[in-house]
């Protein structure tokens, strides 16, 4: 069947079969799928949706449309496992969880992603990194998660190839939110990377792609569906991003966040506890423990300093410096325009357009607008602060690091409107909304 006609199926609302969902995945990879037809087909899938059979039939198509591993000869394959969260601005969850459990002795191959749309993406926090090599072969990332416990790396060339060239397309064309596009892609990867325990970090709010609690519970359902359905342990944690997560978003700055939080106690509590429910939720899934038990041997690889030394351990293997926890700040540092930005306005933060400050993140340089973009790994926004909290016009809502003073000035007063402010008291969001297994 040629390409034309399954795009039409699709665009006229109609079911495909298995063998034409194979047959679209297939043209990912050999080229059989132009660039147009692949976007006009996810604009298709967008538009029309996906049955529940058909996301699973494309899940296993795009896993099978690349290599696979196996860690039973390499190490214990039950203490194998990896968390994906759905994105979110200032979403630095993974550099602190693979680490954390690394040193709690679970193994964590880490595939991640680039950014989509206005979220920054961890592949492209770790290539911020001097010498961190995203891209390994997989015996150098395979060893690395058996000596050290973890290793955080974007896609292999043959592992998903058929997902790494539609999750290209998705993020330039409009179709990132798509549910079974997002679910096929999430687990592919992981089915692919031979784990067996997973956790989803599916965000709820205006600054991720679940508008609504509706939304993010339905994809938290399709997820942990499929997930089931290939034999993995799964879990999804419904988690706030109505805000930035942490006091940073922009690459190099959620590096050193994320070293300060694991070296220093420099810790924000939103994050703290976000990060702790996802670890808590692998460990009571894999070492059959409690709440209280995980959150005990958490703390305790983190004041022990064994997280750390984990993370530091990874990123030297991985080519970057050996001495990270204490040559960061020179290593991520970089050429910036650096401006606190103040309100007129007295009073309490009502609300923050998380998904606006992360689309005007890129336009400062700090992400892409096309796919081949080069980004700037150094702008971005520190000391954000938070919904509820009391502000006035001697207290910068943001300090913002630019390419420069001039691309600052043309957002300036758009970064301002993100923060809504009121005369009375802001309540606290929710950090967590609810489990779904």
């Amino acid at each position: 069947m040629i390409p034309q006609e399954i795009i039409r199926k699709k665009r006229d609302k109609h079911s495909l079969t298995e063998e034409e969902i194979k047959i679209f995945v297939r043209g990912l990879t050999d080229q059989s799928f132009s660039d147009e037809q692949i976007a006009a087909m996810s604009m298709a899938i967008f538009c029309n949706g996906m049955t529940a059979e058909e996301t699973v039939w494309l899940t296993h198509a795009m896993k099978n449309s690349g290599d696979t591993l196996n860690w039973e000869n390499i190490t214990d394959s039950d203490l194998v496992c990896d968390k994906h969260s759905t994105g979110g601005v200032g979403d630095k969850t993974s550099l602190l969880l693979a680490p954390i459990l690394a040193a709690c002795g679970l193994f964590v191959p880490m595939i991640s992603g680039r950014g989509l749309g206005h979220t920054g993406g961890t592949l492209d926090k770790f290539d911020s990194i001097p010498g961190y090599n995203t891209q390994p072969d997989t015996d150098t990332f395979t060893k690395v998660v058996k000596q050290i416990g973890c290793a955080i790396i974007g896609q292999t060339s043959n592992l998903a190839p058929a997902d790494k060239k539609l999750y290209s397309i998705r993020d330039v064309v409009g179709t990132v939110e798509s549910l079974p596009l997002i679910t096929s892609s999430i687990l592919s990867k992981k089915i692919a990377s031979g784990i067996k325990s997973l956790v989803l970090d599916v965000k709820v709010g205006n600054g991720s792609f679940n508008s609504t609690l509706k939304i993010a519970q339905d994809l938290a359902k399709s997820l942990v569906d499929v997930a089931k359905g290939a034999s993995l342990k799964c879990e999804a944690i419904l988690t706030d991003m109505n805000q930035v997560l942490g006091k940073s978003a922009g690459h190099s700055l959620e590096v050193t966040e994320c070293i300060e939080y694991l070296t220093t106690k420099k810790r924000d509590q939103r994050l703290e506890i976000i990060t702790n429910d996802l670890i808590s939720s692998l460990l009571m899934m894999i070492k059959k423990i409690s709440k209280k038990e995980a959150l005990e041997q958490i703390n305790s690889v983190l004041d022990k300093g064994l997280a750390a030394e984990r993370f530091e351990k990874m990123v030297n293997a991985l080519g970057g410096s050996s001495n990270i926890l204490k040559t960061y700040k020179e290593d991520l540092s970089g050429t910036v325009y650096v401006e606190e930005v103040f309100l007129e306005e007295t009073g309490w933060i009502k609300e923050i357009n998380t998904r606006k400050l992360g689309l005007l993140l890129i336009e400062l340089g700090g992400g892409r607008k096309q796919a081949n973009d080069k980004i700037n790994y150094h702008v971005g926004y520190n000391n954000v602060l938070s919904v509820g909290e009391k502000i006035d016009n001697t207290k910068p809502v943001v300090k913002v690091y630019s390419k420069s003073e001039d691309a600052l000035n043309v957002v300036k007063d758009q970064i301002r409107k993100c923060f809504i402010i009121q005369d009375s008291e802001a309540k606290n969001l929710n950090d967590v909304y609810e489990k779904i297994n």
